[in-house]
């Protein structure tokens, strides 16, 4: 590196998991550890440098991993696994992934003690609150918190629905905007809400779609998906000014949010 350069971020992303099949024309009876490639080409575009972590079971490599890395993106995927906190699943495909719980739990938790910034995208939004002492809805629609489906799988991104923004809150210190537009990919949702973490925005029937630990210095999540946010369309949420302030923190240059 020459002098005065300053080196690239290392964005530390987890994985989805698939599990080993014999019904798929590649890896035939094989594991997956993966990601889809539009969360990655999003970190790029901040200027930072993904990598993909896989499952770690070591202690050491978890902290080395923490250590050598200077933010951590918990992803999106699966279904949260209910058992993660404590219910047992209302209908088996509701069942989820705890064995990717257990993984981006330990992640985590390493990151959080080296007090490196966090950001949790859909799935890593409800991660975070599992994580640290929260609950879940198994389904918005089915246990009568919402009306109208928050996942649609004809449609997909497509999907989008209103965002209520707390004033003053650090969500809204990035965008300035009390109201948005953003995509909705999930049939999850926050339900006790966990105890370090704090809300910042809701959708329209008051479900928690933003959340940040105040006391440490950038931990976040967002249910969700900055990476499909629809460019320039009206209302919706520019996806840069997120990106920037979790970059931001990676770097350094802000001492929390």
């Amino acid at each position: 590196m020459s002098a005065g350069k300053r080196r690239s971020l290392f964005i530390a992303v987890s994985v989805n998991f698939m599990a080993a099949s014999r019904d798929r024309p590649f890896y035939i009876g094989k594991p997956l550890q993966y990601s889809e490639a539009s969360l990655l080409e999003w970190v790029r575009s901040g200027g930072a440098l993904p990598f993909l972590v896989p499952d770690l079971r070591d202690r050491t490599a978890l902290d080395e991993t923490a250590e050598h890395f200077d933010g951590l993106l918990l992803s999106g995927g699966a279904d949260v696994s209910p058992e993660s906190y404590g219910e047992t699943p209302l209908r088996p495909e509701w069942s989820g992934d705890a064995q990717r719980d257990a993984y981006e739990i330990a992640l985590l938790d390493a990151f959080r003690l080296h007090d490196k910034p966090v950001l949790g995208v859909c799935r890593g939004h409800q991660l975070l609150n599992v994580a640290l002492g929260g609950t879940l809805y198994q389904d918005l629609v089915q246990q009568g918190v919402a009306v109208k489906p928050h996942r649609d799988a004809t449609i997909y991104d497509e999907l989008n629905h209103g965002l209520k923004i707390q004033n003053p809150s650090w969500l809204h210190d990035i965008y300035g905007v009390e109201h948005a537009i953003t995509n909705s990919i999930h049939h999850q949702g926050v339900k006790k809400l966990a105890p370090a973490l704090e809300p910042a925005a809701w959708s329209e029937e008051g479900i928690v779609e933003a959340v940040r630990d105040p006391k440490a210095r950038f931990t976040v999540g967002v249910q969700w998906h900055p990476e499909w946010m629809k460019k320039d369309a009206e209302g919706h949420l520019d996806s840069a000014p997120l990106l920037d302030a979790f970059l931001s923190a990676c770097r350094g240059t802000v001492a929390s949010i």
